[in-house]
């Protein structure tokens, strides 16, 4: 039986945990610094068999991203990327990895003047496999949930440490694929520390919820992923891996795949 893009994603993660592997969830922004170097950068990625990878569209107010993250929009920006650009290189990589998924993680802004029902239609038949829509509240979603109605791509939404119990459970409800939970108030980047508290959080919310929960923001060193990896089934990293296409730019793959092989503590 065919699985929707959301239900793929959950078993995806699933197949991970039950076999006692870490499910790691990277993220880089598309165009950063060019179309032909993302791609190049997935392929690494891949190699190092992630549960799903995040790909940001560049949006020039990207509101939840530190300043790693908003260096790497601006770069990525130089280069006038559409988002009809975006697709074409997620079916490019989907051509090759077909069973690694891939999530949009873009502003509402984007998609809205893109038309809702447009872009749900056009990720499908890229191979997109979901959103992540970080300004996008629970309570002003119906727009974009009706259009991806029955469409099965995975919309992820976000909670925080300030979530109450009762939003949690709604957002969980709405979430398909996984649910993120952000593991510290503020932007992303790296940290050095994550919250003492961090872990009784994630065995709170985990219990609040039937789908997959991953965590991210601020996690870069392999002591945060075996600490974390006992109590979220999934571990987004980003900032850590934008900062490696910053310093080494075209020639980061090779440096992207033994990072997360690290994090994993594998070695290539």
């Amino acid at each position: 039986m065919n699985l929707s893009p959301a239900k793929y994603i959950e078993k995806r993660i699933r197949t991970f945990t039950s076999s006692n592997k870490v499910a790691l969830i990277p993220y880089i922004t598309a165009f950063d610094p060019d179309k032909e170097a993302t791609l190049e950068f997935l392929k690494y990625l891949a190699e190092a068999e992630p549960a799903c990878i995040e790909l940001g569209f560049p949006f020039s107010d990207p509101v939840a991203d530190g300043p790693t993250i908003q260096k790497a929009v601006v770069r990525a920006l130089k280069n006038h990327p559409t988002f009809e650009d975006y697709l074409e290189l997620v079916n490019r990589f989907k051509k090759i990895f077909p069973e690694i998924p891939i999530v949009c993680m873009t502003y509402y802004n984007i998609l809205y003047r893109y038309g809702l029902e447009r872009a749900v239609s056009k990720a499908l038949a890229f191979g997109l496999d979901g959103f992540i829509i970080p300004d996008l509240p629970l309570e002003e979603a119906s727009p974009w949930l009706k259009a991806n109605k029955g469409k099965g791509l995975a919309t992820i939404f976000l909670v925080a440490p300030t979530s109450d119990e009762t939003r949690i459970k709604k957002a969980a409800s709405l979430s398909k694929g996984f649910l993120y939970y952000v593991s510290l108030t503020g932007i992303t980047g790296v940290r050095d520390k994550l919250p003492e508290d961090l872990t009784n959080r994630l065995e709170r919310v985990r219990s609040l919820i039937s789908i997959p929960l991953a965590v991210g923001f601020g996690i870069s060193k392999p002591e945060h992923v075996k600490m974390l990896s006992p109590y979220a089934d999934a571990i987004v990293v980003g900032s850590a891996l934008v900062s490696i296409i910053e310093k080494e730019g075209k020639k980061a793959g090779p440096s992207l795949k033994n990072f997360l092989l690290t994090l994993k503590n594998e070695s290539s």
